[in-house]
C-alpha cells in the first residue's frame, strides 16, 4: 500500500535539503493518499518541511487524509496559528472532524486563528461540531452547490464551474429557496442533457430523500447503499438544509463500523486507533474484562457436568461424546448469530420479525440436526458402542443443534430490543450458552434411553456375588486352620520359622 511512498521517499528528502520549492511541482500528479502515506514515513521534521513547502491548499489536500493521532502531533509541532491556513482549505466536515479530535486547549486556539482568517470558515466548523460524531450532523458538509429555484440551467453551470471546486460534490446541485428551504435536487447529468434557457425548477426532481441531523450513522450508510446516492442532504425544521453526506464519508462508517462488529464478535472492546497504535496495556484492558467473564461463564460448563457425576461414572464412554457434541451445538449458535447480526446491520431483519427468524430457524435446526445425527449415529456404530448409545447421539444432536440455531438468533435481537450492539451477542458468548444447554440435553437423553444400560452399570460384573460354603455335615466345628508362617520363604522355596519360646 506504501509502494509508491517508499519509491518517492529518497527524492523528496533530496529536494527537501537542496530545493524546497520545486517540491510542489514534483508532487503534483501523486495521488493525495500516497502522499500522505510518504508523511507517515518521513521524520516529523520532514513532514513539517513538505506541507510548509507547498500551497496551503495542496497540503490541505494531504493534511486531511492523515489519521487523527499524526494530524495532532503536526497541529501541536507546527503550531495552531501556522497551520490555519492548510485547515481553512480543508472539507468542511474534515475540519471539524480535527478540532474536535484536537485537545481542547488546542482546539480552541486553532478555532481562534481559523475565525481570524476565515469567519465563515470557522463558523462551519462551530455548526457541525455541535451533532454527535455518530450521527447524520456529525457526518455532513457544508461544502455543496445551491441554487434559487428562479436560476436557468445555464446560471446552474456557471456557478457549478465557480463553485465546483470548493464543493465536495458537484454531481448534484439543490435547489433551495428562502430561509434556506430545500426544494428539489437536479443531478449533473440532468442538468447537461437539459436545454440551457431551461428553469432549474422544471428540471429538478422534487421528491427528495433526505435525513434528520439526529438520524444514526448506520441509518445513513443503508439509505446510500440501498438508492445508491452519491450524497444526501440533512435538513433540520421546516426542511432547511443543513448540510449534504458524501459517498466517501459513508466508507468511512461502514469500514468503521465492520470494524467494530468483528471486534465485538471475537469479544473485544472495540479500539479506534490501528492495531500497532494502541498502547500494550490498553489492548489488555479491553481484552481481559471480556475474557474473565467468558472464563467465569464457563463455570456453568463444569456445574453442569458436575451434576451428571453419577451417570459419568456409571458409565464412562458417555465422556467421550461430550466435545463433539457441545462445539457442535456452538457451531450451530454462532452461525445463526453471525446470520441475524448481518440482517440487523443492513436493516433486512427488524426486531418485529423475531417471530418469523424463530421460526425460519427452528426448521433450519431440525433439519441440520437430522442430517448431523445421522452422521454421528453411523459414527457410534462404527465404534462399537452399540445401538442405543447411537440413539441417545442422533436424538442429543438434534436438540442440541436445534436449540443452539434458536438461542443463537434470538440472542441478538433481545439484545437489540434492550437496546445494546447485537454484535456483543458474539461467538463465544453464544459457544458458552449452548454448551450449558447441550451438556443438560445430552445427559438427559442418556437418561432416558440408556436407563437400563446405567442401572447395570452399578452391577460388579460376572453377576451376583459367590454365596460362602456350607457348614461341614454332623454340625461339627470346622477344623482349625493352620498357624500363619511368621518367616520368609527360603530359596529352596521352603518356608522357615523360629521355634516359639
Amino acid at each position: 500500500m506504501i509502494r509508491v511512498a517508499v519509491a518517492i521517499a529518497p527524492e523528496v528528502r533530496q529536494l527537501l535539503e537542496e530545493d524546497p520549492t520545486q517540491l510542489g511541482e514534483f508532487i503534483d500528479e501523486i495521488h493525495d493518499e500516497d502522499l500522505a502515506d510518504l508523511l507517515e514515513l518521513l521524520g516529523q521534521d520532514e513532514a513539517v518541511k513538505l506541507l510548509g513547502a507547498v500551497p496551503p491548499e495542496q497540503a490541505a489536500k494531504i493534511f486531511q487524509r492523515l489519521d487523527e493521532a499524526h494530524q495532532e502531533q503536526l497541529v501541536q509541532q507546527i503550531g495552531t496559528e501556522k497551520v490555519a491556513p492548510i485547515v481553512i482549505e480543508m472539507a468542511a466536515d474534515d475540519r471539524a472532524d480535527l478540532v474536535s479530535a484536537l485537545p481542547d486547549d488546542v482546539g480552541e486556539s486553532l478555532l481562534e486563528n481559523i475565525e481570524r482568517v476565515d469567519p465563515e470558515a470557522a463558523a462551519d466548523v462551530e455548526l457541525l461540531t455541535k451533532w454527535p460524531d455518530d450521527c447524520a450532523g456529525g457526518l455532513m458538509t457544508t461544502d455543496y452547490v445551491a441554487v434559487s429555484p428562479s436560476a436557468t440551467v445555464a446560471d446552474v453551470i456557471e456557478k457549478i464551474r465557480h463553485e465546483g471546486t470548493a464543493a465536495e460534490t458537484v454531481y448534484y446541485v439543490y435547489i433551495v429557496g428562502k430561509q434556506g428551504r430545500l426544494h428539489g435536487v437536479a443531478s449533473l447529468r440532468d442538468i447537461l442533457l437539459a436545454d440551457t434557457k431551461e428553469k432549474i425548477a422544471d428540471v429538478m426532481t422534487e421528491m427528495v430523500h433526505a435525513v434528520s441531523p439526529t438520524v444514526d450513522q448506520e441509518d445513513v450508510a443503508r439509505t446510500m447503499a440501498k438508492y445508491d446516492f452519491s450524497a444526501l442532504p440533512v435538513v433540520g425544521a421546516g426542511q432547511k438544509l443543513l448540510g449534504v453526506i458524501t459517498v466517501d464519508d459513508v466508507m468511512d462508517v461502514l469500514t468503521q463500523e465492520a470494524g467494530e462488529d468483528v471486534q465485538r464478535i471475537a469479544a473485544i472492546e472495540p479500539t479506534e486507533e490501528t492495531y500497532f497504535r494502541v498502547p500494550f496495556w490498553t489492548f489488555i484492558k479491553k481484552r481481559v474484562v471480556w475474557l474473565m467473564v467468558l472464563f467465569i461463564g464457563g463455570f456453568f460448563t463444569g456445574t453442569a457436568l458436575r451434576s451428571y457425576d453419577d451417570v459419568i461414572a456409571a458409565v464412562a464412554t458417555l465422556s467421550f461424546y461430550v466435545p463433539l457434541l457441545i462445539s457442535t451445538g456452538g457451531n450451530s449458535g454462532s452461525q445463526s448469530a453471525a446470520l441475524v447480526i448481518r440482517g440487523l446491520a443492513t436493516g433486512e431483519v427488524q426486531i418485529s420479525d423475531w417471530s418469523r427468524v424463530f421460526v425460519r430457524e427452528l426448521g433450519q435446526g431440525l433439519v441440520m440436526g437430522f442430517l448431523l445425527g445421522t452422521v454421528g449415529a453411523v459414527r457410534v456404530l462404527m465404534w462399537g458402542d452399540g445401538g442405543m448409545f447411537a440413539v441417545t447421539i442422533f436424538f442429543t444432536l438434534v436438540a442440541i443443534v436445534t436449540s443452539g440455531t434458536v438461542v443463537g438468533s434470538m440472542f441478538p435481537l433481545l439484545l437489540r430490543k434492550v437496546g445494546l450492539d447485537p454484535a456483543t451477542s458474539s461467538s463465544p458468548f453464544i459457544a458458552s450458552l449452548v454448551d450449558v444447554v447441550g451438556i443438560v440435553v445430552y445427559f438427559s437423553m442418556a437418561q432416558y434411553f440408556l436407563a437400563d444400560v446405567l442401572a447395570g452399570a452399578g452391577k460388579p460384573p460376572g453377576g451376583p456375588p459367590p454365596r460362602p460354603p456350607p457348614p461341614p455335615a454332623g454340625g461339627g466345628r470346622p477344623p482349625p486352620r493352620p498357624p500363619p508362617a511368621t518367616g520368609c520363604a527360603d530359596q529352596n522355596g521352603m518356608s522357615s520359622s523360629l521355634p516359639p519360646p
